[in-house]
């Protein structure tokens, strides 16, 4: 194990787990909510635009396939989702996000690990951010397999670590100690913001990722990085 993955696996093991998480990571966003959207434009510079772009891009299904937008949040890739032709449908756990939301796609309170929809319902699904907060990546992406059909797609963007070792320094001054402070400054609510650089810790390896995804029911399953590797995109199609 690199000396990176031995940081991250000990600052997980300092984060709240299972029905703990699931409460916590309910009631921060609830918090935060008001201010979410303002906040991302900030902390990643105005690139978290091209970053849903390029999530929606890679499901490379035909205009007019149902698209969910799980851990929907305000629903901005819900409206990136609508532009782009899909018909998409957020799904949120926290009250706090969809009474914020903004988007016209149709939304429904319900917990990404125990969707309420039927079997090979829908062609696609995205999730932007929010891997790390879910508490079972497995049972999150069996669930994605239930409910796309077959061939259908999963898209999933998420933080990264540059590989570079100049690129991982300037982006570990940046998210782990001057978004903290900014996102304290203009959401009000510090907690908050020094939780979500260090729940990037949630996040497995990316061979173990992606071999999470593969036991899951996909194939095809690849993984782009930009941003310098600060972000990356899994991909996978449903088998």
């Amino acid at each position: 194990m690199t000396p990176v993955r031995e940081r991250l696996r000990a600052r997980a093991a300092e984060l709240p787990h299972g029905p703990q998480k699931h409460r916590e990571v309910q009631r921060m966003f609830d918090r935060i909510a008001p201010r979410y959207d303002r906040v991302n434009r900030v902390i990643s510079l105005g690139q978290d635009r091209r970053w849903r772009r390029r999530t929606v891009a890679s499901l490379e299904l035909p205009p007019g396939a149902a698209v969910l937008d799980l851990a929907c949040g305000t629903g901005d890739l819900c409206d990136d989702l609508l532009r782009a032709g899909f018909g998409a449908i957020g799904i949120d756990f926290s009250a706090g996000m969809l009474g914020a939301a903004h988007t016209r796609a149709p939304l429904l309170r319900a917990d990404a690990l125990r969707l309420p929809l039927r079997d090979g319902s829908v062609d696609g699904a995205v999730t932007g951010f929010a891997l790390r907060n879910f508490t079972d990546l497995a049972t999150f992406f069996g669930e994605c397999a239930r409910v796309l059909r077959p061939g259908g797609r999963l898209a999933a963007v998420d933080a990264s670590e540059p590989t570079n070792a100049l690129l991982r320094a300037g982006h570990q001054l940046w998210f782990r100690r001057l978004v903290p402070r900014i996102g304290a400054a203009l959401s009000r609510d510090a907690d908050a913001y020094r939780y979500l650089p260090r729940s990037t810790a949630y996040l497995p390896a990316v061979d173990d990722l992606l071999a999470l995804l593969s036991r899951s029911g996909f194939g095809d399953v690849r993984r782009a990085t930009f941003t310098a590797g600060a972000v990356q995109l899994v991909t996978g199609t449903r088998r």
